[in-house]
């Protein structure tokens, strides 16, 4: 299987050193975009993740997707051989990703500085819960906890209530995006500043200067929260937890129809008010003046609150949502992945793709995003065996099938 000969990423190597969510996300993206990433695994065990949540054969649904378009290469990390492989590869790497807790690439003499050393270019994007630096760096880090001391978690929920965790691992899928927005950066300096390192040292030495991308989970989520800090900072604001409404901005929130499903009402906009109020006969509301701008509907919250959901509660989801559209009052269902999969916009967009497991059996996946029209992402394949590119990766490293057979006999693949 050879790499991806297209894409806006085709040419383009990534060595991802990493586990679970927060690395092989941010790394996964960069392959469904074209560029060949060879994915490090413990040997007979694998990444963790193989063996997360909804399982078939004995291996996570959730990998098909998270390892696609990657290959796995089995490699014992702590023996020194195994160490020297990944030297080699990450040398030869345009990019490194890597998750784990800092100083750990240190003890395997992978470091940041011991391969800038060696390779001008290297770029290394760090993935950890609190960065290289700070008191707080060599503690565990996982997305809940950036999700918390991000800020996230405060404002999540009711105000009666603790606050609670969105649905997905989101602390680490933002800080994933932010790996592969500093990733793209990184790789823009290196190349405008020289490019890829010509494998020579000394004088012969040409590349352009790498660096590294220090992503944190928590300063990713916080850099999510908004007008967070100057609220507080000039006006003393501490922003609470609000549940499905959003704050300060009037009305937003989340309704129950009359049949028990649930929908969201984004009626902000002044005009977009007046228009809402209408359609669920308010004129009262509609024309009255000190509702004519968000400021003067921020006092009277749960009176229009109140107003919407009374008219909703006389109401079937589809009627809900067919008289605010007719409107043009942006509204919309709380979707399950049940509705999903039959929605018309969905469809329409392509946002399922359909394969097949090795024993026929039918997969969907999701669609690559963002959609690009001139070089759109594609999956290859979905995610590899473990090991599956051993002998692949090592040739192209210049070893053997002998020496391959050594190492696997010595237990270092």
């Amino acid at each position: 299987m050879t790499a991806p000969k297209h894409g806006p990423l085709a040419g383009i190597k990534v060595l991802e050193l990493g586990t679970l969510i927060a690395g092989p996300f941010c790394s996964r993206m960069l392959a469904e975009f074209g560029a060949e990433v060879i994915k490090v695994e413990s040997p007979g065990i694998g990444d963790p993740l193989r063996q997360w949540r909804v399982l078939k054969d004995g291996t996570s649904l959730w990998w098909s997707v998270q390892a696609r378009n990657k290959k796995s290469l089995t490699l014992n990390m702590k023996s020194p051989e195994g160490q020297k492989i990944a030297q080699r590869l990450a040398l030869d790497a345009d990019i490194i990703i890597e998750n784990y807790r800092p100083g750990v690439l240190e003890k395997w003499d992978l470091g940041y500085e011991k391969l800038k050393s060696l390779n001008p270019a290297t770029i290394m994007v760090r993935l950890s819960g609190y960065g290289q630096t700070g008191p707080m760096r060599d503690q565990p880090g996982f997305g809940a906890i950036g999700e918390s001391m991000g800020g996230l978690r405060y404002v999540s929920g009711h105000p009666d209530r603790p606050p609670v965790r969105v649905g997905i691992s989101i602390g680490d899928s933002v800080a994933a995006l932010h790996g592969v927005i500093g990733a793209m950066m990184a790789l823009r300096h290196r190349d405008v500043t020289g490019g890829r390192w010509n494998g020579k040292t000394g004088e012969e030495c040409v590349a352009g200067q790498g660096q590294m991308v220090d992503v944190a989970l928590y300063e990713s989520v916080f850099n999510l929260m908004e007008s967070l800090v100057p609220e507080f900072d000039v006006a003393g604001v501490v922003r609470e937890r609000t549940g499905g409404a959003l704050p300060g901005i009037v009305p937003s929130n989340t309704y129950t129809t009359g049949d028990g499903e649930n929908i969201v009402v984004a009626g902000n906009g002044d005009a977009i008010f007046h228009r809402l109020m209408k359609a669920i006969d308010r004129d009262d509301l509609a024309n009255d003046p000190q509702l004519m701008r968000n400021d003067g509907r921020v006092p009277r919250t749960v009176e229009i609150d109140e107003a919407i959901q009374h008219w909703c509660s006389t109401q079937t989801i589809d009627s809900a949502l067919t008289i605010l559209q007719s409107a043009d009052v942006p509204v919309g269902k709380i979707y399950s992945v049940r509705d999903m999969m039959s929605d018309p916009q969905f469809l329409a967009r392509n946002m399922f793709e359909q394969h097949a497991f090795p024993d026929g059996t039918p997969i969907k996946v999701p669609a690559i995003t963002p959609k690009m029209s001139e070089t759109p992402g594609v999956t290859q394949w979905l995610g590899p065996e473990l090991g599956q590119h051993n002998h692949d990766v090592l040739r192209q490293l210049g070893y053997s099938d002998e020496e391959i057979a050594q190492l696997i006999d010595k237990k270092i693949i």
